[in-house]
């Protein structure tokens, strides 16, 4: 029996050490010997004591009171010990008993259960933080795991998606966590809707593989439907910027010719009342730099400045282009229908550019937008009311175009409150100097170039030269002549000027580098205006410069006739 029990006590995995009233050890089985470090044969019959230090035994004996699953250091390692006093059937205290076992394994799997636990937690934190939303499913693609962030972009909640297939919140489109699960590979920017109100999202997703197992996959969902709306939103932003680019100002008009700072003068006044404009001048004599000009000196520079070459939009488009139209107004008309540049000036300003080649029809309805302020979307009923400051411009000559039937009457009178007449380059000569600088220094610029001046030489030539084309014309020329010129020139001379026709150059073809040899033809163009203005310099002279007179010879109005003189210069 004796036997029996010591090979009991000597398979338990709990190390026991018994002492009697004297604290004399009379049980010290084969787990004591193993964490203590002490032989069997080395323990039994030595006070206890002296066996294992720090023994709480002989205050057991003392005490008579039990302790139970305390810890505590033994050498190297933390048991968890119960001690209990032994008593007889009488209760007398007969010895003591210490059942104790080692817990540095059980502390060490705990402390890493609870980092397990604070990184899950940390983990979960941090993806319920974060503004993409998180779909997770497992290996048989049922939802493990989402987000704050997901739930607001699909509007499902954990439990329509926790547990249930992946395709729970697809709207449109293939469940790219299935197609993750069965080739075992990402998948990135694939487009679909989700949720119940079908939001349009961008989703990139990759599989969870584990010591080469695949556990499920995660999927980061974008919701394009709000970078759709920031992209939108941008384009009205950069369209309005553009719509706001009045560039130039009146410091931005070069030259002090009289006829020029008349003009100017004039101008100026017009910036300060929302009055209708118009700018009358050959092409190239800066028209829109006049009509910027008046917009940022005006109380509207703050609002849209709308620019609109009548002449280059189709005369099938215009209309539509200025007023809008209506859903269903024409086939490919928009849904919803389309808002015009009128609707866009509104409270700016908007420059009609080429006014004199608008169509019949289209001049009509502009009559309407002076006279009520209001327009009509085409294949609409409803007049819509706006505040616009209209400035128009325009090379032709209106007069004539009346006479003939092209041009509405009652739009030229809406059109002609305030007419500004822009001059001609031929007219003000004396501005070439100062123009020609300002253009220099911009082809500097551009051209990474350093030329300083002009020489008097070289401005005296272009002085004889008629400049049809105007500043426009001038612009161009300056920027050839510095390309005829060397790196080290920082003087545009004679021989650097380009060959033009009514331009007579002095110098030899050789100094010249690149130049191509003159036109023998003049351009048509010249040619008309040549003969007219030869031909109205004749009549004025055989009719004593009788401006009425002349006009009725050459069958044309006064007020035409008038303008006529001006531009040629033959007042």
């Amino acid at each position: 029996m004796k036997r029996d029990i010591e090979l009991i006590l000597n398979s338990t995995h709990d190390a026991m050490i018994g002492v009697d009233t004297e604290g004399i050890i009379t049980l010290f089985n084969k787990a004591a010997q193993r964490l203590t470090g002490v032989d069997e044969k080395d323990a039994l019959g030595k006070y206890v004591a002296d066996v294992v230090k720090d023994t709480r035994l002989p205050y057991i004996l003392k005490t008579g009171e039990s302790e139970l699953n305390r810890q505590q250091d033994l050498g190297n390692i933390k048991i968890v010990t119960n001690r209990m006093p032994v008593k007889d059937k009488k209760g007398r205290i007969i010895g003591a008993v210490a059942v104790f076992r080692d817990i540095t394994e059980v502390i060490k799997l705990a402390e890493e259960i609870t980092n397990l636990s604070e990184v899950h937690s940390l983990l979960e934190a941090i993806i319920n933080a974060t503004q993409d939303a998180i779909s997770v499913v497992d290996q048989n693609g049922l939802g493990v795991m989402i987000n704050p962030a997901y739930i607001k972009i699909t509007g499902l909640s954990e439990k329509d998606v926790i547990g249930k297939p992946a395709t729970v919140d697809i709207a449109e489109g293939e469940s790219i966590h299935m197609q993750v699960l069965k080739t075992r590979k990402p998948i990135k920017g694939a487009l679909m809707k989700v949720g119940p109100a079908r939001k349009e999202v961008l989703v990139n997703a990759a599989p969870i593989i584990v010591n080469g197992e695949l556990r499920g996959s995660v999927g980061v969902i974008h919701d394009i439907s709000e970078i759709s709306k920031l992209s939108n939103e941008l384009k009205n932003a950069k369209n309005i910027i553009r719509s706001l680019e009045a560039k130039y100002t009146f410091e931005d008009i070069i030259g002090s010719d009289p006829l020029l700072l008349s003009a100017i003068d004039k101008a100026k006044k017009a910036a300060e009342i929302p009055i209708t404009v118009l700018l009358r001048g050959e092409s190239g004599t800066g028209k829109e730099i006049f009509a910027h000009a008046i917009h940022n000196k005006s109380e509207r520079k703050f609002s849209k400045f709308i620019r609109v070459n009548c002449s280059a939009i189709p005369e099938t488009l215009l209309e539509s282009e200025l007023f809008g139209y209506e859903e269903g107004a024409f086939t490919g008309a928009k849904k919803g229908g389309k808002k015009g540049l009128f609707e866009e000036a509104n409270g700016g300003t908007i420059f009609l550019d080429e006014i004199g080649e608008i169509p019949h029809g289209t001049q009509t309805k502009l009559l309407r937008v002076l006279q009520e302020k209001e327009i009509v979307r085409v294949g609409g009923t409803k007049s819509i009311n706006i505040d616009v400051r209209i400035i128009a411009a325009t090379n032709v000559d209106l007069e004539e175009a009346i006479e003939s039937g092209k041009f509405r009457v009652d739009l030229y009178y809406r059109l002609n409150v305030l007419p500004i007449i822009i001059p001609p380059l031929r007219l003000r000569k004396g501005d070439i100097y100062d123009l020609a600088l300002f253009f220099i220094k911009r082809f500097n610029q551009q051209y990474g170039r350093n030329v300083r001046d002009i020489s008097p030489g070289a401005v005296d030539r272009l002085k004889e030269y008629s400049w049809p084309g105007n500043v426009r014309e001038l612009d161009n020329f300056v920027g050839r002549a510095i390309i005829n010129m060397k790196a080290s020139d920082t003087v545009i001379q004679e021989k650097h000027l380009p060959k033009l026709e009514g331009f007579t150059y002095t110098g030899s073809s050789s100094d010249v580098q690149g130049e191509d040899p003159p036109d023998k033809c003049m351009a048509l163009g010249n040619v008309a205006e040549k003969a007219e203005k030869e031909h109205i310099a004749k009549v004025m002279e055989e009719c004593g410069n009788n401006k009425t007179k002349a006009a009725k010879l050459m069958n044309i109005s006064l007020r035409s006739l008038y303008y006529k003189l001006e531009r040629y210069g033959l007042k």
